[in-house]
């Protein structure tokens, strides 16, 4: 399977959490039409966010996690390759064929679009259809269920913006992807930390926000980005236990707030 999934330690809530981007797996069919020395060093990963994540099996949370890296498919792009955002920023493509500082990581001009097909059918589609599918399952113990996707990004990248990022970013494509209720307890969570936080700017949730979030059918979608340097190092190399757990307590503050909010919608 192209995704691992980790089941709660104690009685499930109705919280998917998604881990799209930690994946560091190439497969050995594709490897050798990836430039050697970028692939000895997989940069535009979500590093350790997985690890970072791993106390919410504690609260009854199941988590989904990718196996690949996001070079071989990006899992929070369009399918079509529809464009998230239209500000003139990078946006790197479904199959990207350059790092987010413009590098091109293949040795030639990367995968056609046969290729494409087939890492489509092969870890994209797998991937969603097993959200879809664990989401059918809460539902069938819950009215309303929150799916959860979890990120990070190096806290400048000069290709999407001049300043470096802020700390926390909340996405819900423009309050379109949760309940106002949920949007309201996420952020009063999150803007009470010690952190840096905005909401929707300058990402409001990328393409597995937009599309699970259907708050018209009880399904609710929050993304939440992060600085790598909240919970790594100041080189983004090595994960920082001290500053991870300093986060830690903020997300299982956040995780116990939704927690109430959605027992308290589904009563």
């Amino acid at each position: 399977m192209p995704f691992e999934i980790i089941d709660p330690n104690k009685n499930q809530v109705p919280i998917l959490v998604s881990v799209p981007h930690c994946g560091t797996e190439i497969p050995d069919s594709i490897r050798d039409q990836y430039d050697p020395e970028m692939i000895a060093a997989i940069d535009d990963t979500d590093w350790f966010v997985d690890q970072l994540y791993d106390f919410v099996g504690d609260l009854g949370i199941k988590m989904i996690r990718a196996k690949y890296s996001r070079w071989v498919i990006d899992l929070n792009r369009n399918a079509e390759s529809k464009p998230l955002y239209n500000d003139g920023r990078v946006i790197t493509a479904l199959c990207p064929t350059t790092n987010f500082n413009d590098r091109n990581i293949y040795l030639d001009d990367g995968p056609t679009q046969e290729e494409i097909n087939k890492r489509i059918s092969s870890y994209y589609y797998p991937y969603y259809d097993q959200i879809r599918l664990e989401l059918t399952k809460l539902q069938k113990q819950f009215k309303h269920v929150l799916f959860f996707d979890a990120h990070s990004i190096r806290q400048h990248v000069p290709g999407i913006r001049a300043e470096k990022f802020p700390d926390l970013i909340l996405g819900d494509a423009d309050e379109q992807a949760a309940d106002s209720k949920i949007i309201q307890t996420a952020m009063d969570v999150l803007s009470s930390t010690s952190y840096s936080f905005k909401h929707n700017h300058p990402f409001k949730g990328g393409n597995l926000t937009r599309t699970f979030g259907q708050p018209e059918k009880d399904i609710h979608a929050l993304q939440l980005e992060m600085a790598k340097t909240v919970y790594m190092d100041d080189n983004e190399t090595q994960y920082d236990d001290s500053r991870a757990e300093v986060v830690r307590k903020d997300l299982k503050h956040l995780f116990e707030s939704l927690i109430q909010t959605l027992n308290q919608m589904n009563q």
